[in-house]
């Protein structure tokens, strides 16, 4: 099964070697046929701590790193 890509923005980097993401998607609501945007935050793996707050990234789906941690960095957007 091929791993997920997402895109977002680095909103955190305090922790050693992660970073959040937020990430935003759009959709058509179903009923009411407006543009809807709704937001999640994913907590990735930075192994060099080379990304800032603000950056734009690309983050994939990986195995388990700790409790809250199921993404990697790829590569800055």
């Amino acid at each position: 099964m091929p791993k997920r890509i997402l895109q977002g923005t680095v909103t955190s980097d305090k922790n050693d070697q992660t970073i959040t993401v937020l990430v935003e998607r759009r959709f058509k609501h179903p009923l009411l046929q407006k543009t809807v945007r709704k937001s999640k935050k994913y907590r990735a793996h930075d192994a060099n701590n080379q990304f800032k707050v603000g950056d734009a990234v690309r983050i994939e789906e990986c195995a388990p790193i700790s409790k809250t941690k199921r993404w990697t960095v790829v590569v800055e957007a």
